[in-house]
């Protein structure tokens, strides 16, 4: 004869508390972003919006990783401190929010941007951001105006110089034959 067993309460009491602190840990840190691929050009600025809550204070950490490098950009608490590392110092404003903004972008920005909070009690949670720098298509069409202008001054000034050279020719040509000529001071008319 099978005996089943029924859960006590104290059995469904100890298994739902067990799973609503597990819950509460999956949903203690959430991090919310209205927009994850930005695109943005070469010296504009770009603003990665993100909205940090936890339990407790967080420690927020960005960092840039693309196909050659991966570095950090920096480590700051929401009111405590901020650590911006060299390479960003003068380019990055970190918000106590976890946002970050990043000014005069270069093309080498491009790549993947990951947010870390950690809390206080050592749990994290990370999420990313992907970045696409396009360079800016006028500044090749004014090389390129800029090359045509100094090649069409240089060709103008050649073609002054010919003619210059020419016009120089033609009268050291002229005074040649002058010169080559046979002076007759005195003419003889002669009786027909």
């Amino acid at each position: 004869m099978w005996h089943f067993r029924l859960w006590d309460v104290q059995d469904v009491a100890v298994f739902l508390s067990i799973t609503l602190y597990m819950c509460h840990l999956a949903e203690a840190i959430s991090i919310h972003s209205p927009q994850r691929s930005l695109t943005r050009s070469v010296q504009e600025d770009v603003f990665f919006s993100v909205d940090v809550t936890c339990n407790g204070i967080p420690t927020i950490q960005w960092t840039f990783m693309s196909g050659v490098v991966s570095r950090s950009i920096g480590i700051w608490q929401p009111g405590m401190y901020t650590n911006v590392t060299a390479d960003y110092s003068s380019r990055v404003q970190a918000y106590s929010n976890g946002s970050m903004g990043l000014s005069d972008l270069r093309i080498q920005d491009a790549g993947y941007y990951v947010i870390t909070v950690i809390e206080t009690g050592g749990s994290s949670k990370d999420t990313g951001f992907v970045l696409k720098v396009n360079e800016v298509l006028y500044e090749d069409l004014q090389y390129l105006s800029v090359s045509a202008l100094a090649l069409a001054c240089l060709a103008a000034l050649l073609m002054l110089t010919m003619w210059l050279l020419d016009k120089a020719y033609r009268k050291i040509m002229a005074w040649r034959r002058r010169r080559q000529m046979p002076e007759n001071d005195a003419t003889e008319l002669q009786p027909l």
